[in-house]
């Protein structure tokens, strides 16, 4: 079975990092190079400690040999910018990791054209895909808890809260990510103005049923938590129908999607680290839906489901390499 060839721009990162764990096990793939400005010539394993035993390749300087698929693991603005600067093969799929490409305005450059990549609405264009822009971790798990009720015709205004870990912030130091600050703290931050409700309004207008226009807002409050990885959030809106009708909806929506799960029960964070699901649950009182979700902010949110959609795109089973157990203890 011919090997899938990966490389990764951008390696050193918490992203590049759960990539590289995830390609090496990869019953498909193998990793051509890792590149990474400010550890070239570096074992992986010297900076990603956990993979010593697991590989001795280096940081590569550049891009290197012609690959299948690219990942670009890098900042905001700068996979445009690396895709201007260097010469890349049209037959060499881009998966973006980054939020340069998500918006259907800014989707394209040249003659690349980037597929909004949450398999969960449009699995059959990402198999069809050449280039795919991998959504936000914040937008993963608010989208996936909506868009049932956007389908339906039932999204009103909505509050979210969401909290995430300090891995979210990436792997540079600020003063909100050491640990001196989160360890025994909680903060709201960007209120109201997450970058990434620009894209959950359009996945939420891209599936609305006929005639129902998407008018009303997402309030959204995120927050900075005191552990590492992992998002929890809870979206609240006024809805009519009852309990049971509403789980069987998202059931339904969700039939054929391996990787996101409707639970009855109460959910928690701990059920979705170290995986690629996202776990929703829902609860009502009177009129008041609340809709939960999970997710791992690094996989899911990530590196899993960028690895998810390679496997989308070169017609591999989804699953494969992303049978992964939660960190439960």
């Amino acid at each position: 079975m011919t090997a899938i060839r990966t490389g990764i721009i951008g390696g050193a990162g918490y992203t590049g990092g759960e990539l590289i764990r995830l390609l090496i096990n990869h019953p498909r793939a193998e990793i051509v190079f890792v590149h990474s400005k400010s550890n070239a010539g570096k074992k992986l394993n010297e900076v990603h400690r956990d993979l010593v035993g697991e590989t001795d390749m280096a940081f590569s300087v550049g891009f290197k040999a012609p690959v299948d698929v690219l990942f670009l693991c890098v900042g905001q603005g700068e996979a445009k910018s690396f895709l201007s600067e260097n010469h890349i093969r049209e037959n060499t799929r881009i998966i973006d990791l980054s939020q340069d490409f998500r918006l259907e305005q800014g989707s394209v450059l040249g003659k690349r054209h980037f597929v909004y990549g949450l398999p969960e609405i449009n699995k059959k264009a990402i198999k069809g895909a050449r280039n795919v822009a991998n959504p936000g971790c914040f937008a993963t798990a608010i989208q996936l808890g909506l868009l049932p009720l956007a389908r339906a015709g039932l999204l009103t205004e909505t509050y979210t809260t969401g909290i995430t870990g300090s891995t979210g912030a990436g792997q540079g130091l600020s003063e909100t990510s050491h640990f001196s600050w989160r360890e025994n703290n909680v903060q709201a931050y960007k209120t109201l103005s997450h970058q990434h409700l620009k894209e959950i309004g359009q996945s939420l207008k891209q599936v609305a049923a006929d005639g129902h226009r998407i008018e009303h807002p997402i309030n959204f409050v995120p927050w900075r938590g005191d552990f590492t990885r992992g998002i929890f959030v809870s979206s609240t809106l006024h809805c009519e129908r009852p309990l049971p009708e509403l789980v069987e909806l998202f059931e339904k929506f969700y039939a054929g999607h391996p990787f996101t799960l409707v639970n009855q029960e109460a959910i928690f964070l701990k059920q979705v680290v170290n995986t690629n699901k996202c776990i929703i649950q829902l609860e009502k009182a009177g009129t008041k839906l609340v809709i939960h979700s999970a997710i791992d902010n690094l996989l899911k949110g990530a590196s899993g489901q960028a690895m998810q959609n390679m496997n989308l795109m070169f017609g591999v089973q989804e699953k494969t390499g992303l049978k992964l157990k939660a960190n439960y203890f």
